[in-house]
């Protein structure tokens, strides 16, 4: 695959070196357990979160931002599906751009508003994002990612007759759609996010693991074509956090970190894990790929790529604790 043009011809510093931090929070962050999923519910939780993640901005981060929309792109395909005889459908790639927009639209709001009281002049900024892809990935011969709601079988089976899903189950947990999942070759515009949180601005893009993006097969052009996948977003945070030169990556999740054994009576949560003691745990298949296994990979990846990275696991209650290393599941960037 060629490399992407950047969407930045420049790439200055534009302030005095400072820590960058990516943040990724899952797009079930929005939406708590027993809530219906509503303007209000998504709006409420947004700000809930931003509360949490402003002490990174208090502590001197830059701070990009980045998020999952498996439910909400999955309500999106899910009334599409409804609307089809009244309204012309949309691709994919379009529905994550929406959300992009929608989600990045109420985290904007809510980090302005925790901005503001404290008298941090920042600006904040969202980034409608487009990730390539390969269009030969082997994950379009398997759809593999979950999107939207959670049926039960007969629903679920109901809907792949009657629309042509492919779906799968979630075990303890209900059936869902599952679309074609490709791995993120490059982020396109990766200057312009780097540029914007290097001038301390705060950064949210990369929206739903980013647009799916391929160049044209046209040999007479070099145009970006939308791709019909969803894009996972761990993955994307760990590419795009490598591309800002972040030195600190963090990945929001239900859990206060990571366990071995998760589910068993014998689980029990990594507190400080090296290079090799995580490859070593990717290779006895610890971490399900379904649930903790990308983002550990994500994690994985982006130390390798340059030292003195870090790594951190944990779920929103206990950021503050997990930075000063109280609490969360810690990956250091050494062999």
């Amino acid at each position: 695959m060629n490399p992407a043009p950047s969407a930045s011809s420049s790439a200055i510093d534009l302030r005095p070196r400072a820590p960058t931090a990516v943040v990724a929070m899952g797009g079930h962050a929005f939406i708590q357990p027993g809530e219906r999923g509503t303007y209000d519910d998504h709006a409420r939780n947004a700000r809930m979160i931003c509360t949490e993640l402003i002490t990174l901005v208090e502590r001197g981060y830059n701070l990009v931002l980045t998020h999952g929309n498996g439910p909400q792109v999955g309500e999106l395909l899910q009334r599409m599906e409804m609307t089809r005889d009244l309204q012309p459908p949309l691709p994919l790639d379009m529905l994550v751009a929406q959300t992009e927009g929608s989600l990045g639209y109420l985290l904007q709001r809510a980090l302005l508003n925790e901005l503001r009281p404290r008298h941090i002049d920042r600006f904040v900024v969202t980034m409608i994002t487009q990730v390539l892809v390969d269009p030969e990935d082997p994950a379009f011969d398997r759809p593999s990612k979950p999107v939207g709601p959670f049926f039960s079988q007969q629903e679920a089976e109901r809907c792949r007759d009657h629309f042509g899903w492919v779906i799968g189950e979630d075990i303890g947990r209900g059936w869902r759609r599952r679309v074609p999942s490709p791995r993120p070759q490059q982020i396109v515009q990766r200057d312009m996010i780097r540029e914007a949180a290097q001038a301390g601005n705060i950064v949210i893009a990369a929206g739903g693991g980013g647009i799916p993006v391929a160049m044209s097969s046209d040999p007479d052009t070099e145009d970006y074509v939308g791709i019909e996948a969803v894009i996972d977003k761990d993955l994307t945070s760990g590419v795009l956090a490598s591309d800002v030169d972040a030195d600190l990556l963090v990945i929001l999740t239900a859990v206060d970190g990571v366990y071995l054994d998760f589910g068993k009576p014998q689980q029990r949560r990594l507190g400080a894990v090296t290079m090799a003691e995580c490859r070593a745990y990717i290779e006895d298949e610890q971490f399900p790929m379904g649930s903790m296994g990308p983002k550990v990979a994500a994690i994985y990846e982006f130390l390798l790529r340059k030292k003195g990275r870090r790594g951190l696991i944990t779920d929103a209650a206990h950021l503050r604790e997990s930075l000063d290393g109280l609490a969360g599941t810690h990956f250091i960037g050494t062999i």
